[in-house]
């Protein structure tokens, strides 16, 4: 029973829509271990990936880096580029929570996108140095490459290889 008093603003089950129970009209899957693990490697490689960055360039560094990177627009398209495929690759991150079959192929085609600009700056055909990997032969860029993309490419064998993975993907 609900008692009802002057300045009472819940009022027994009734609120003012902010507090509403939303029900379910069909069951929802459960998230898989995996896609969850896959979801928080994928933030906290990023996130990691910048903090080394910065730890690497510290503050001098970074802004001489924002410097040169916006003195030309092809430096400044490379440095947006590359900012905004991080937040596409986080924003990959929530929807593969969510169960959206889109989110893990579009994180497929970023690892693509950014090892594919990888090599072809390691082989002289990019100009930021950061975004480039040191090597002497292809041999050695190829090896230290795969080495980087090393935690990425696990990520993907989470989302696209083991059957509970797939089928929460297919079924949502």
């Amino acid at each position: 029973m609900c008692r009802v008093r002057r300045g009472t603003v819940f009022q027994g089950s009734k609120t003012l829509g902010l507090l509403k129970k939303s029900r379910l009209t069909h069951a929802r899957l459960n998230v898989p271990a995996l896609v969850q693990v896959a979801a928080l490697a994928i933030i906290m490689i990023r996130c990691l990936d910048v903090l080394m960055i910065l730890n690497t360039l510290g503050a001098r560094g970074i802004g001489e880096f924002i410097h040169r990177s916006v003195q030309t627009w092809n430096l400044t398209l490379v440095f947006l580029s590359s900012l905004v495929l991080v937040f596409i690759e986080i924003y990959c991150a929530f929807s593969l929570v969510k169960g959206r079959n889109w989110a893990r192929w579009v994180y497929l085609l970023t690892q693509v996108t950014a090892a594919s600009y990888l090599w072809a700056a390691s082989l002289g055909y990019g100009y930021p140095e950061l975004f480039s990997i040191a090597g002497e032969s292809k041999r050695e860029i190829l090896r230290a490459l795969f080495m980087q993309k090393l935690p990425d490419i696990l990520v993907l064998f989470l989302l696209f290889v083991p059957a509970s993975s797939r089928r929460f993907f297919r079924l949502q």
